[in-house]
């Protein structure tokens, strides 16, 4: 089985470099090192949209080192999983930032229980894109205060990548008890615990607590709370006029919320005039809070967004945005409500408020 699986992904492989520009073109890799490669295998595994997870090497001078030579520190080659996924169904920025949520990234000597340089986490960045969003994701954790000691992650160009003997491939799948035994015993699981909490497993990068277990109002109620326009754009996928809405020009500092559930959406921060008449962002808070669906209204195949609690009609993303994301989140005032970063602790939006400590 492991063997068919690593002849589908050199198959995979060749496929992107040669037929570029076709169906193939939505291949894409990411590789990441985080110490032991069962431990980075099977959580990636899981996600919709990646194809394969290969354990391996990369990041030294030498070709083909065997596993013995890796492990005992006789090569310069980190332990990494090579991901293979369709970025039209999963963002390498989604997988980027499920990646904090199974490392230490403040540890350069070890990950866990495994010591030396060959298990410490890294970025091996395939391009610029890549390298672009990878920085970005450093200076934004690193900006939250939710690790006691300073990140210290490289990243690193990638070069070359050699798979792991088939022994190691699927290792949770192939030898359960020895994988559960081994990642319980290495620390990992507590570590991850006491760092993310409830954000764990659904890695949002904020969580507002107040709104965890919300319900959607009926349509009878939404037309009473709501605007005609509010109503048509959130729950009919209008479109209010451009240069004629509340925030395309804002320039306070504060937080974007949803207009129905108050679910915190987006922040001035990452707000940038786009000379399009609405309101447009580079990426939202959370990946979590903001969820992506084909539109394929208008003869046009777009891909538009809602809200995650409420199910909002947004507006629709586009990849003509600037650094660090390339994204454009072109949004309906009409869908939001803003929070001025003064009200924001009154309003129960604080947790937000290291948005703005740079």
């Amino acid at each position: 089985m492991h063997i068919i699986k690593l002849f589908r992904y050199a198959l995979v492989c060749s496929a992107i470099a040669t037929f570029t520009g076709s169906v193939h073109a939505q291949e894409k890799l990411a590789t990441f090192a985080g110490g032991c490669f069962w431990c980075m295998e099977a959580p990636f595994e899981k996600l919709e949209g990646v194809h394969s997870v290969i354990s391996g090497f990369s990041g030294g001078a030498s070709k083909n080192p065997t596993y013995n030579d890796v492990a005992s520190g006789k090569t310069t080659h980190l332990e990494v999983v090579q991901i293979q996924f369709d970025d039209s169904v999963i963002s390498y920025q989604k997988l980027l930032e499920f990646y904090w949520h199974q490392i230490n990234p403040t540890d350069n000597k070890g990950s866990f229980v495994d010591r030396g340089a060959q298990y410490r986490p890294a970025i091996f960045v395939h391009n610029e894109k890549q390298r672009k969003l990878a920085q970005h994701s450093i200076r934004f954790y690193g900006e939250t205060g939710r690790f006691a000691s300073k990140i210290n992650l490289p990243i690193i160009d990638y070069v070359a990548f050699y798979a792991a003997p088939d022994y190691h491939q699927d290792y949770f799948k192939t030898h359960p008890t020895g994988y559960y035994r081994y990642r319980k015993g290495s620390g990992r699981d507590q570590y991850l615990d006491k760092i993310w909490g409830k954000d764990r497993k659904s890695a949002p990068k904020f969580a507002h607590k107040k709104i965890a277990a919300y319900q959607k109002p009926t349509t009878d109620q939404l037309k009473k709370i709501l605007s005609p326009l509010q109503y048509s754009v959130t729950q009919q996928k209008s479109t209010e006029p451009a240069y004629s809405n509340d925030y395309w020009n804002n320039k306070r500092d504060g937080i974007y919320v949803d207009v129905v559930s108050g679910q915190a959406l987006f922040s001035s921060t990452h707000q940038y005039y786009s000379g399009t008449g609405w309101p447009s962002f580079y990426q939202a808070i959370s990946n979590q809070a903001v969820a992506q669906y084909a539109d394929n209204s208008m003869l046009m195949r777009r891909t538009a967004l809602r809200s995650s609690l409420a199910e909002s009609h947004l507006g629709h993303l586009f990849n003509d945005g600037p650094d660090p994301t390339g994204l454009r989140f072109c949004i309906n005032s009409a869908s939001l409500r803003f929070v001025p970063k003064a009200s924001m602790k009154k309003q129960g939006y604080g947790d937000h408020l290291s948005l703005f400590d740079h």
